[in-house]
């Protein structure tokens, strides 16, 4: 089991630990972003699953390839399977959701708002009578406060967003544009591979400049929901949820053991873990269209990852 769960490098500056990535902050305005294996839900770390790391990246890498031509992105270098180096930016303080099906398990989805009878929520009326991971008549921007040391995501509205100068007029319009063009390059592109892109988030950051840059990760199965396309009728026709591989069948193993909120989370079994990671290498290799090759050089995976940014050691 070659896992990394942690990737704590000393030799590199100014780090800073995420749920599921590693910063270093090069004194010339570079980042280095090391992908480590841990799964995160529920605003805390399940677990921690073999080769996801270089699946997320590998993922991105492909979609940031995909869509350079609607947005600019953050990319600089790829030094290594689970690394990106890129452009320091300051991350803007709201996470874009974009949102196509009435779907969702989390407290802020809006399948959950609905069930609880809400109908207006993001600053968005939806109408009555809609049924679990119905298509939405069009894609809606959802977003949350971007919550930073552990904190939890919080519902807004654009009128929230500029009412408390958490983005000006034209960085709302900007990062918006960007989002719903990112997101219908995305549904078809998944089209074309029988796949169905339900939902993502987008982190956008600015440069030293003040230009708004995609940051973060793309239309990976951590940051997004994918279905089976040939499964979703059958599916939804008979209200059950249609078959997916993103990370929702962990978060339903735990919520219906526990409530992750409140209660401690048991520990994730093993043979979850294994499947997870099967997976993930299947939603990479659905997704982009390529054979996944895990990378199994050195003894373990922080080893490589030290010897390929060695260049980069002050």
């Amino acid at each position: 089991m070659r896992v990394l769960s942690d990737a704590f490098i000393p030799e590199l500056p100014n780090r800073y630990n995420g749920k599921v990535r590693e910063n270093y902050d090069l004194p010339d305005g570079r980042r280095i972003i090391i992908a480590t294996d841990r799964l995160s839900a529920f605003d805390i770390i399940l677990t921690s699953i073999p080769f996801k790391g270089q699946v997320l990246t590998q993922t991105a890498r492909y979609w940031f390839e995909e869509t350079a031509d609607i947005c600019p992105n953050h990319v600089l270098d790829y030094p290594d399977p689970n690394v990106v180096v890129g452009t320091r930016l300051d991350i803007l303080p709201v996470e874009i959701v974009v949102r196509g099906y009435l779907a969702g398990t989390t407290s802020t989805s809006i399948l959950t708002k609905y069930r609880n009878g809400e109908r207006d929520m993001y600053g968005i009326r939806l109408p009555d009578g809609l049924r679990d991971n119905e298509k939405l008549p069009e894609a809606i921007i959802t977003p949350t406060s971007k919550a930073f040391h552990g904190g939890h995501d919080e519902p807004l509205s654009s009128a929230e967003i500029l009412s408390q100068g958490l983005l000006t007029k034209e960085q709302w319009e900007t990062v918006s544009n960007y989002a719903l063009a990112l997101f219908s390059r995305g549904q078809a592109r998944a089209a074309e591979r029988g796949l169905i892109l339900v939902d993502t988030k987008y982190e956008f950051g600015t440069d030293a400049s003040g230009k708004i840059i995609l940051a973060d990760e793309i239309h990976t199965p951590d940051s997004s929901r994918y279905w089976l396309a040939e499964s979703y009728e059958r599916s939804f026709e008979t209200g059950e949820r249609p078959a997916s591989f993103d990370k929702d069948f962990v978060r339903a193993w735990v919520t219906a053991r526990c409530d992750p909120y409140k209660d401690p989370v048991p520990e994730i079994p093993r043979e979850l873990v294994e499947e997870t990671s099967r997976v993930y290498i299947q939603a990479y290799e659905a997704i982009t269209g390529k054979t996944f090759v895990p990378d199994l050089s050195d003894a373990t995976v922080l080893e490589r990852i030290r010897k390929n940014l060695q260049p980069y050691f002050s």
